[in-house]
């Protein structure tokens, strides 16, 4: 049975390095934007989601295999909601769309 435990706590350290990755890619990407592409996406401001996403990167690093909490699990909707929404978005306003 302690080999069950073992093998629960390298999932959920694989999972938390996923998600402190994909954090970390949301929020170098939020950065390396004009301040202006997010308005003219009709978007939060950069200072926002900077802010938001440099929040989220540090709960990513502050959970860390300690298991996928609450804190964890806000700072990886974070990331999801400017990957999959914010992200799009900037890029079609910078000719980067698809």
């Amino acid at each position: 049975m302690q080999i069950i435990g073992q093998i629960q706590g390298w999932i959920i350290l694989g999972l938390g390095l996923l998600a402190l990755a994909t954090e970390a890619y949301a929020l170098i990407h939020a950065v390396r934007q004009r301040p202006d592409a997010f308005t003219a996406a009709g978007k939060k401001s950069k200072t926002f989601w900077v802010a938001a996403l440099a929040l989220a990167t540090l709960l990513g690093f502050a959970v860390l295999g300690s298991g996928l909490g609450l804190l964890a699990i806000i700072g990886i909707v974070v990331a999801g909601v400017y990957l999959a929404d914010v992200r799009p978005a900037i890029d079609t306003v910078m000719g980067r769309g698809r």
